[in-house]
């Protein structure tokens, strides 16, 4: 009798491991995001809900972001930036569409950039409340993973620095910490593998956006002159796949035709 138990209660125990393995596995989903990110997308003011953005109206000190001290052509507003959901451990992954392209210098139009950002170097820019600094390429597609709180209490968690001196751009993955602004760029190394960023423990949420700052060092800010967006498609614990080139044609007529429409609105 006491032998049947002990089969009985071994197998429940099997059972049950088994049962909490096939949770664990799929803890976390494979997605894909198609996201546009706009020239006003701010980093640095990613979870930031506690702070109202005010209108433009020429005080450069209005804003926890700064601005300049007159209204820009563009007279844009800083926004934020998109977000994902994620769980620790998810792995991302992205693919530039080559879609659109972003201008961060006053008056309206080209030269536009990429995810890739403008050149190699030469930001510096400093922390804002919970979030760190950045260093690396100028302007180009940047993440931060967060948790659930507003990160608005510092001291902010050190600075990651992707110059040529640094971490460089060329890595094969990458965990950053929570609240630490990590370059994504075109997603690719120079041998045009896929690189990956791992979720931390404690994240919940992925936001994309843009370093910016007078000059690309110092203060974050200066989005207000900024204008263009581009669209980039992210993979959550997959692979994405970069559309085939009649499918990119249409999606950058979409993605035209709503910069031309939130112009008309914002102006």
């Amino acid at each position: 009798m006491k032998t049947y138990r002990y089969i009985l209660l071994t197998l429940r125990m099997v059972v049950v491991c088994f049962v909490l393995s096939l949770g664990m596995a799929f803890t976390s989903s494979a997605l894909i995001y198609d996201v546009t990110i706009d020239g006003s997308d701010a980093i640095f003011i990613a979870g930031r809900t506690d702070v109202p953005i005010p209108a433009l109206d020429g005080n450069p000190n209005a804003y926890i972001l700064r601005r300049h001290g007159f209204i820009t052509p563009e007279a844009i507003v800083e926004t934020l930036p998109p977000v994902i959901s994620v769980v620790a451990g998810d792995v991302v992954k992205v693919a530039d569409a080559a879609v659109g392209g972003v201008s961060f210098f006053n008056g309206v139009g080209a030269p536009f950039f990429g995810p890739g950002g403008n050149g190699v170097s030469g930001s510096n820019l400093s922390s804002l409340g919970g979030i760190s600094g950045y260093i690396g390429p100028q302007g180009p597609l940047t993440g931060v993973f967060l948790n659930n709180n507003i990160p608005n209490i510092g001291p902010a968690p050190a600075t990651l620095d992707f110059s040529l001196g640094g971490l460089g751009i060329n890595f094969l993955s990458l965990t950053p910490g929570l609240g630490q602004i990590f370059y994504i760029g075109d997603g690719l190394t120079d041998a045009a593998l896929f690189q990956s960023f791992t979720a931390p423990v404690g994240a919940t949420r992925l936001f994309l956006g843009i370093p910016d700052g007078f000059g690309f060092v110092g203060v974050p800010g200066a989005y207000d002159d900024n204008d263009g967006a581009y669209r980039v498609r992210i993979g959550v614990n997959e692979t994405p796949i970069i559309p085939e080139p009649s499918t990119v044609l249409l999606l950058g007529s979409g993605l035209i035709a709503a910069v031309v429409l939130r112009r008309k609105i914002s102006g």
